[in-house]
């Protein structure tokens, strides 16, 4: 079958790769796709929001299956125009994907369902925002209610910075209508975990957990990123913690999204915060993680287009097979990011880097420009790689990434550190 990969970042690489290796996939394309995408599929110059081009590009092509890798597009309604057009499309509907869509309906309908999360308050005024933040006091996050590419979340440590958040997100709008309302909570302590699901609106089955690291320095210092590196398993999740999560948060949330007649299908992902008194949701997602997509399909040996078309047709597969390895992932980044950031800058050393053994690396902001590979975005690369443990996993994307350059390039230094601790292996 022929099948269309909405997205051109290191996520829709890995997941392209991944479906290229199935049988079953005669054709991958990829929308807008990049160099990385290029080499196992064919690029076309569509916007992932241009909702209505994919739909009719997919129905000229013979599609038979797109699976849609940001979250934009699925906010956007993406699968309701492909569905009214019978394409077959893995995601949620423009519905169900306000579960990433608006941090203040996810907020709303777990306190509905009484899935655990942290207390919280909506603001849609700037100024009862800040004098509630003064009286309250920190720590304490401040969200913009909107998308906002994994940085509208700021985990304020003092008042100050409380206030600039609500100044930057309400009133200078740096995320545009994003920042219209926002969600303030208490500040969570404990340990971060990813749990995603495959789900057809009825059954689910899990994913590998994995964990992402979002600050952009080593320590889990500096500003939220949309994520700079991740790996799986996770040891922080335990069988019976993964138990309680799939009860208490997964399929409450599935069956109350049934019973509203907005049933979700596709991947969910529940960014958890493990505290002492059991796990709370920080927020959810209506789409592979990116980074932890690229650690996960290093390790998933199910075919993925299989997977995918099953939850699309509702009939979702009974189980999924993963490799006993660990993998890792390490981005690297633009000088800057997550602020501003220089493009155009040559990249020299991938070829070198993949000659590690079981090292691949992903696109994800890089373009050819006269034949050369340049960076094109704030994440360039993500450069994976598999190992018996985290400490061999880690010694080989290290050792990968020494032989990678370009002007800026920075990286964290100790993704997968935590994992190490945790199994007391320093």
């Amino acid at each position: 079958m022929k099948v269309l990969v909405v997205g051109g970042g290191g996520r829709e690489h890995a997941l392209a790769w991944k479906l290229a290796q199935s049988p079953e996939v005669e054709k991958v394309y990829g929308a807008p796709g990049n160099p990385g995408i290029a080499k196992v599929g064919e690029c076309v110059p569509i916007s992932p929001t241009d909702v209505k081009a994919l739909a009719e590009f997919a129905q000229r092509e013979g599609i038979e299956l797109t699976v849609v890798g940001p979250e934009a597009p699925l906010v956007a309604g993406i699968t309701d125009e492909f569905q009214k057009k019978g394409l077959k499309v893995f995601g949620p509907s423009k519905e169900a994907a306000r579960l990433e869509g608006s941090k203040v309906f996810a907020k709303e309908i777990m306190r509905e369902l009484g899935v655990p999360t942290a207390p919280f308050w909506v603001f849609e005024d700037p100024n009862k925002a800040k004098e509630f933040i003064k009286e309250k006091g920190a720590p304490i996050v401040v969200k913009a209610d909107g998308l906002a590419a994994g940085k509208g979340v700021v985990v304020a440590q003092t008042v100050e910075e409380a206030l600039e958040a609500v100044e930057r997100i309400m009133v200078q709008k740096v995320f545009g209508e994003a920042g219209n309302r926002i969600v303030v909570e208490e500040c969570l302590k404990g340990e971060e975990v990813s749990y995603l699901v495959v789900t057809d609106g009825e059954r689910y089955i899990p994913l590998e957990p994995a964990q992402d690291h979002k600050a952009v320095f080593d320590g889990d210092r500096g500003p939220n990123t949309g994520g700079m590196g991740a790996y799986s398993p996770a040891p922080v999740m335990s069988k019976e913690l993964e138990a309680e999560v799939q009860k208490r948060v997964i399929e409450p949330i599935l069956k109350g999204m049934r019973e509203r007649g907005t049933p979700f299908r596709g991947v969910l992902y529940a960014g958890l915060m493990i505290t002492e008194s059991g796990p709370q949701v920080l927020e959810f997602n209506v789409r592979f993680g990116d980074p932890e997509a690229q650690t996960l399909m290093r390790r998933l040996e199910s075919d993925l287009a299989q997977v995918c078309l099953s939850a699309a047709e509702g009939r979702l597969v009974e189980e999924l097979r993963w490799s006993p390895e660990t993998s890792i992932c390490v981005v690297l980044a633009s000088k800057g990011y997550p602020g501003k950031y220089e493009k155009g800058k040559v990249i020299t050393g991938v070829e070198e880097a993949e000659k590690e053994p079981s090292v691949v690396v992903f696109h994800a902001g890089t373009k050819l420009e006269n034949g050369k590979l340049v960076t094109n975005g704030g994440r360039v690369l993500n450069v994976t790689a598999l190992g018996k443990d985290i400490v061999e996993a880690r010694e080989r994307v290290y050792r990968a990434i020494e032989k990678i350059h370009f002007e800026g390039m920075h990286y964290r230094r100790d993704i997968g550190l935590k994992a190490v601790k945790r199994l007391g292996r320093e």
